[in-house]
């Protein structure tokens, strides 16, 4: 379960804290922990990047990462899944990928763990949409179903064969049921 550590604390006082496991997050002037990632979790944030950056890192046109501090809008965040389109990656003069990404991602994804707080997940990801974000994705292993936000819409309920959107140009096509079935390994 996420926990709240601390009220009356800078955005700049936080950036200056060691990072901790799991993650902590700055929301509102206050730190909150995150949730310790489980099982499905785990494994849906690692089938996740993977697919994505199967199809889109060689041709560069993204890149998803794992838990990646984005700080932006007042708030740092470290959602379970981010994506960044090729020419929204902050890369250094060595032409290796920066440590800190003050900007919000193209996507962001967010797998509900089972004691987590949905609505702070999805305040998250509607502060994401605030600055820019094109896509979010709310995963919920235990009902089975993804919510899908977009800009300036409703929140969509996607479940069983539903097609999932993913960001424009990137040659992706997948269904909730395929995502789900992630979770079988075979013995």
């Amino acid at each position: 379960m996420a926990t709240t550590l601390q009220n009356t604390i800078t955005l700049e006082e936080f950036l200056k804290l060691p990072e901790t496991k799991p993650a902590a997050e700055f929301i509102n002037g206050s730190i909150h922990q995150k949730s310790m990632p489980q099982g499905k979790h785990s494994r849906l944030q690692l089938k996740l990047c993977n697919a994505v950056n199967q199809v889109a890192e060689n041709s560069k046109i993204a890149l998803a990462f794992p838990e990646l501090r984005c700080t932006f809008g007042g708030r740092s965040i470290v959602p379970d899944v981010t994506v960044f389109t090729w020419e929204r990656i902050p890369f250094d003069a060595d032409g290796e990928v920066e440590n800190s990404f003050q900007i919000y991602p193209d996507w962001t994804i967010e797998i509900l763990s089972p004691e987590q707080s949905s609505t702070k997940v999805i305040t998250n990801i509607l502060h994401c949409l605030k600055y820019g974000t094109k896509l979010g994705w709310l995963i919920d292993p235990i009902e089975r179903l993804i919510l899908v936000f977009l800009p300036g819409q409703q929140p969509l309920v996607m479940t069983g064969d539903d097609q999932l959107p993913v960001l424009e140009n990137l040659p992706l096509k997948i269904t909730v049921i395929q995502v789900f079935a992630w979770l079988k390994i075979g013995k």
